[in-house]
């Protein structure tokens, strides 16, 4: 099994994978692979079993993408729960796909929640674990984490997701302060992580979870307060709902409104950018990097 390392801060000539570091001084990609029936994006859907996997893998690395983030449950508000086992029978074929076919080109990270999910998927060759409840829905999370010792990604959320549009209220010694709370509730988090001897922290916002619209896009204009943590930023964002029920379009419309939400994302700080059109986000980090020389 590979392993990976992040690197933020010291420039390294571009991503290195296997027993070295990622560098994350300039900004990266995340491509999304749903092995899921019912992600909110139809056509991030991808079947197990799939001869497309190994196509739309070799697309994403061909058009930039440092990562694949492969997930077998929808996150989605009100999506269906899935059992532990058909989980990890949905993302294990992917996985060992990628792991053998790509190994060498793309770091894998696996988006779950369980822990037995993360451990069997680090088994099989996943190299990063993205966790979108931050440990508050295993509480072997964290403990399964410091074993394997791979990079975590550490997202801001609460509830489940049949339960997270109804825990959206932030108060801070009375007064509402989204941005406060939630990096606040991250601080915690990351300090626990690191009692246990985790070295590898990327923090996430959580834009859409336990966050209303007007709540998200308050989030991203504040988004640079998060650099506080002195951890690497993932933004995830890509045609979610608040760019398309804001601009009263469809998911399939949205992929102009995430390229301006990712660019500002990239002016406030973002590391990472997850999403499902990997070409576009690739060119405006290279815009970005333009504007900033």
């Amino acid at each position: 099994m590979t392993s990976i390392s992040i690197n933020h801060k010291q420039h390294l000539n571009g991503p290195v994978i296997g027993q070295k570091l990622i560098d994350l001084s300039k900004p990266v990609v995340m491509g999304i692979l749903n092995i899921t029936p019912d992600s909110f994006f139809s056509e991030s859907r991808y079947s197990p079993n799939s001869n497309q996997i190994a196509e739309q893998v070799g697309k994403m690395i061909a058009d930039g993408a440092v990562f694949i983030d492969i997930g077998g449950y929808s996150t989605r508000p009100d999506a269906d729960d899935v059992s532990v086992s058909e989980e990890i029978d949905r993302v294990s074929p992917v996985i060992e796909v990628i792991a053998m076919g790509f190994g060498d080109k793309v770091a894998i990270s696996i988006d779950t929640f369980r822990s037995k999910v993360a451990r069997e998927a680090v088994k099989l060759g996943a190299t990063i674990i993205n966790d979108i409840a931050g440990g508050n829905l295993d509480e072997e999370m964290f403990q399964t984490v410091a074993e394997l010792q791979v990079p975590y990604i550490l997202m801001h959320s609460r509830g489940n997701p049949q339960t997270m549009n109804n825990l959206n209220d932030y108060q801070t010694g009375g007064v509402p302060h989204l941005t406060l709370t939630v990096i606040t509730e991250l601080q915690e988090k990351v300090a626990q992580l690191r009692a246990l001897a985790v070295k590898d922290i990327i923090i996430d916002p959580g834009f859409g979870f336990a966050k209303n619209a007007k709540q998200c896009f308050e989030m991203m204009r504040n988004l640079e307060a998060f650099k506080v943590m002195d951890l690497p930023i993932l933004v995830g964002i890509s045609r979610k709902s608040l760019i398309w029920r804001t601009l009263k379009i469809t998911a399939h419309e949205a992929l102009n409104g995430t390229t301006a939400l990712n660019m500002y994302s990239l002016m406030q700080g973002a590391k990472i950018l997850r999403v499902h059109d990997v070409k576009e986000a690739v060119e405006t980090i290279r815009l970005f990097e333009e504007l900033k020389d």
